[in-house]
């Protein structure tokens, strides 16, 4: 299918944003990436699959005016301090949050599709976390159709050394008899294509997204499957603060998720339980927390 229609995506670079463009792609989308350097290497990938970028700044309105300009659907995704290395508040995250959604609602955008948080719609504490109920209200208050999109925790921070997958070991929020939903990040870009191709369906909705639900333990169980060695699962230390009000929020339901997976897979059967993504899209990520953690484990 080939589709005339320009959705502008943010974040094109980053997970969410470069998995939403490439489904746009595969959709037959004319995809249009805003960009704080066309000429990087990230910039150029996106340029050899197909994608327009255009350089813009997500604090800088003109570029916003430029890169909306005729634009269908615009995709909206913002850093946030809880991000390795993301230069930003959680001022900065709101303040772009609601500025794009000010723009695209001003530019005529037809179809406006945010990206928030599973814990969006109560008070956690949590800053990254609640930025996201701010934007949210504002949204709402425009006169744009909107979709938002609430995912939860992704699959590949499993394999992140030091918050996931480490020196034989998984650590993560849970406890080890705990469920907690997951979902793929190649799935929230299919879900998000999904959306802009059937706006009579999804706007107006707000979407609490998941791919599959695990405890601590069934994490460790296919992750020892996948590499053929036994994996052990623990607790990341409460004791942290940080991670204490994180893992609060897991046992209080909020960050756990409370997707409705059923519904979700007759919607969106390609979605990805945690087994079929490991033997998938997160084979290479495993590959890679293997060969940078030293445990004998040399690849599955």
């Amino acid at each position: 299918m080939t589709n005339t229609k320009t959705v502008v995506v943010l974040g094109a670079t980053g997970q969410q944003g470069g998995s939403v463009a490439a489904a746009l792609r595969a959709d037959g989308w004319a995809v249009r990436a805003v960009v704080r350097d066309p000429s990087g290497h990230r910039a150029r990938s996106l340029s050899a699959a197909g994608v327009e970028t255009v350089r813009g700044d997500l604090g800088n309105p003109q570029s916003l005016r430029v890169a909306f300009s005729d634009a269908y659907g615009v995709f909206s995704v913002q850093p946030n301090s809880g991000q390795a290395g993301a230069e930003v508040t959680n001022e900065d995250e709101v303040r772009f949050g609601t500025l794009v959604a000010d723009i695209a609602e001003r530019c005529g955008v037809a179809h406006l599709v945010y990206s928030s948080a599973i814990t969006a719609g109560s008070t956690t504490g949590v800053g990254h976390l609640d930025t996201k109920n701010r934007v949210e209200a504002h949204i709402r208050k425009l006169d744009i159709a909107d979709t938002i999109i609430r995912p939860t925790t992704f699959m590949e921070l499993l394999l992140t050394p030091e918050m996931g997958l480490d020196q034989g070991h998984l650590s993560f929020l849970m406890r080890p008899d705990q469920s907690m939903q997951f979902i793929a990040v190649r799935d929230i870009g299919r879900i998000v294509a999904a959306v802009f191709g059937s706006p009579r369906r999804y706007v107006g909705r707000t979407m609490e997204i998941a791919g599959d639900a695990l405890t601590g333990n069934a994490l460790a169980e296919h992750l020892t499957q996948a590499v053929g060695q036994p994996i052990s699962y623990s607790r990341l230390p409460t004791q942290d603060e940080f991670l204490g009000k994180l893992a609060a929020l897991v046992d209080d339901g909020r960050l756990a998720g409370n997707a409705n997976l059923d519904t979700l897979r007759a919607e969106f059967p390609s979605l990805l339980r945690f087994d079929r993504w490991l033997a998938g899209p997160g084979a290479s990520l495993l590959d890679a927390a293997l060969r940078s953690t030293d445990t004998g484990i040399t690849g599955h």
